[in-house]
């Protein structure tokens, strides 16, 4: 038997599953199955990543000592830092950051944690995917063709390329030539509705297919930071959609809205420009905080501490990230009454963030902490979101932030908020998941190993350029004075460190996937209930919706129920209770409720086990 799975639902185990439930490209290309699209997903942000990566570790180089590194023809190196900042930031950004953790982790587990067997709208979940593959592919061509104009003199048809950074800042987006602002801005466009595609599809599957049982206040915290987001998206990504199609119309007819030579207010791009992209930072943090929520308590070994606090304090960020646009704008002339009261507000919405810091740290608080692979990233996303959010009130402050913008401390500031945070949660999140997408366990020690490369090289990376950028070093130059030398070299040697760690992470899950052992249907012994079912999961996730209650409670915890001593985590038991359940025979089970039994004793062997199968154990 296999424990912690309704009887209903047991004869999935040793079926099909999803990976093998049907074969061939199409079966791919047109499946409907929510965790199918989101394993597509993961190809294609990873790979994404990937890209961005790559351009990222090039412009470091460059950064590496002042002057051309690449081109002795210096305006030509310039042009090409350009078109490699460019890119590095738009698809970091659009491809990335924005749809990584909803696209992935929300797409394979927000069905299944609702006990349902799809999102509400398959179909419309497959168009969005397709409306992303689509968006995203066009987007890269546009960018990655100037690139290669300007490197190598290769023309590809079209002769795209941008420069103007990822804002699309006027008036310097408007007025410049031979550039691809409108195909560009066409791009993100189309990677906008995919967003909203996949927000109302979450929505509605919360709302309507959330089991008998399962409450507002029942419902796992994931659930809560995927709703609040997909509001934020809903309702904020129209912003950007048209004023990107308001550029558009500026640089294709003049019309005066945003050129000063015509009439126009470059400045007014940027309050619209930042009305959607400021919530557009907590698109992409609240998913990361979510995961970061949904884990924490399971390797603590505690309850949740504050679930409410961490629920509402979701909604409270969406309801905030609208009304704090205005502290990108403290150097643009607008009024003072204005700039004092988006610093205001800027404070309060670190209130939200910091309940779920500070329940974090309560969870953290006397448990059990069993530093897994996910744990390892959680911890290091704790890290950075809390420098990143500290960093953040220097900027929120009107006097600091005069010194401070567009300067490298910003470039710090968010990497480690939106680029740092949502890294971390996103690896610790594939983590946890792996087992249940895949049926397979990755390897445990080299996880923890890449997992330390990965905070070092972060750190190394980043945290220097809060020292430059306080000393007056400008963002977006590539070249700089002599006194800055110093942190760029130790920030370059921190880029490469942060690869080798990733590339890591990557060989790890490779190597999970060839060679790792069969995942148990529970290996962390979690409650939520994607766990109540096979790793991975069959076609239609359930036969039978399982019984939903508190997701975190500890009484119901099913940690290390196996009859197979060498599974469950990783853990082994004991030779003695190995050797008592060896000679208990067929149709014994383990049934501590506590891996400590497994490892620390204190309970006697025989006691361990439940001689028949007894359905009512299953829970306690």
């Amino acid at each position: 038997m296999v424990a912690g799975i309704p009887e209903a639902n047991r004869a999935e185990v040793h079926g099909d599953n999803y990976l093998t439930h049907t074969r061939g490209f199409l079966s791919w290309a047109l499946t409907l199955d929510h965790k199918r699209i989101a394993i597509m997903y993961m190809i294609g942000i990873l790979g994404s990543f990937l890209l961005g990566g790559i351009f990222a570790l090039l412009l470091r180089l460059e950064l590496i000592g002042p002057g051309a590194l690449f081109n002795s023809n210096e305006n030509a190196a310039w042009d090409f830092y350009n078109h490699m900042f460019t890119i590095h930031g738009a698809v970091m950004t659009f491809l990335f950051i924005i749809p990584g953790i909803p696209a992935i982790i929300g797409n394979f587990a927000l069905p299944i944690m609702l006990g349902a067997k799809d999102v509400a709208f398959p179909r419309l979940n497959l168009a969005s995917f397709y409306v992303w593959l689509a968006g995203g592919v066009f987007f890269v061509y546009v960018l990655l063709s100037g690139v290669l104009e300007v490197a190598f003199g290769w023309h590809l048809p079209g002769g795209f390329g941008l420069d103007t950074g990822w804002t699309f800042y006027t008036p310097y987006s408007t007025t410049k030539s031979e550039s691809g602002v409108i195909p560009a801005t066409l791009g993100a466009f189309v990677l906008g509705f995919a967003s909203i595609l996949t927000a109302v599809n979450f929505l509605a599957s919360i709302h309507m297919l959330r089991p008998k049982g399962m409450t507002w206040f029942r419902m796992p915290l994931l659930l809560w930071s995927l709703y609040s987001t997909a509001i934020i998206q809903i309702l904020a990504t129209p912003v950007l959609a048209i004023t990107l199609l308001l550029l558009v119309a500026e640089r294709s007819m003049g019309i005066g809205i945003f050129d000063p030579l015509n009439g126009g207010d470059p400045v007014l791009y940027q309050h619209f420009f930042w009305f959607y992209s400021h919530p557009a930072v907590y698109i992409m943090i609240l998913p990361a905080l979510g995961v970061i929520s949904e884990i924490i308590g399971i390797f603590c070994r505690k309850h949740i501490f504050g679930y409410n606090f961490i629920a509402l304090s979701s909604l409270a960020i969406a309801l905030f990230s609208f009304i704090v646009w205005g502290h990108h704008m403290f150097t643009s002339g607008q009024s003072a009454l204005a700039s004092a009261l988006f610093s205001l507000l800027t404070f309060s919405v670190s209130i939200p963030s910091a309940v779920k810091v500070f329940n974090w740290l309560g969870t953290m608080y006397k448990g059990s902490i069993r530093m897994k692979a996910p744990m390892w990233y959680v911890v290091g996303a704790i890290w950075v979101f809390t420098i990143g959010g500290l960093t953040g009130l220097f900027l929120a402050t009107l006097r600091t932030d005069i010194h401070l913008h567009d300067t490298y401390f910003v470039v710090a500031h968010f990497h480690y908020v939106m680029m740092g945070t949502v890294l971390f949660a996103l690896v610790a999140g594939i983590y946890y998941w792996f087992p249940k997408m895949f049926g397979k366990m990755y390897d445990e020690k080299w996880a923890g190993i890449w997992a330390v490369v990965t905070l070092v090289g972060f750190n190394v990376l980043f945290f220097p350029l809060f020292i430059a950028g306080s000393q007056g070093m400008p963002r977006r130059y590539a070249s700089y004075e002599d006194q800055y030398i110093a942190y760029h070299v130790i920030a370059t040697v921190g880029s490469w460190i942060l690869a080798v760690g990733l590339f890591g992470v990557l060989h790890n899950w490779i190597q999970g996937l060839r060679k790792g052992k069969k995942a148990p249907p529970n290996p962390w012994g979690a409650n939520t209930l994607e766990w109540q079912t096979s790793s991975p999961p069959p076609h239609d996730n359930f036969k039978v919706t399982p019984a939903a209650g508190d997701p975190y409670a500890i009484y119901r915890w099913q940690h290390a129920r196996s009859t197979d001593p060498e599974v469950a985590d990783g853990w082994q038991l004991k030779p003695e209770y190995a050797e008592a359940l060896k000679a208990a025979g067929p149709g014994h089970r383990v049934v501590a409720a506590d891996v400590d039994d497994y490892n620390d004793g204190g309970t006697t062997g025989t006691s361990l086990l439940d001689a028949p199968d007894n359905d009512d154990d299953d829970r306690r």
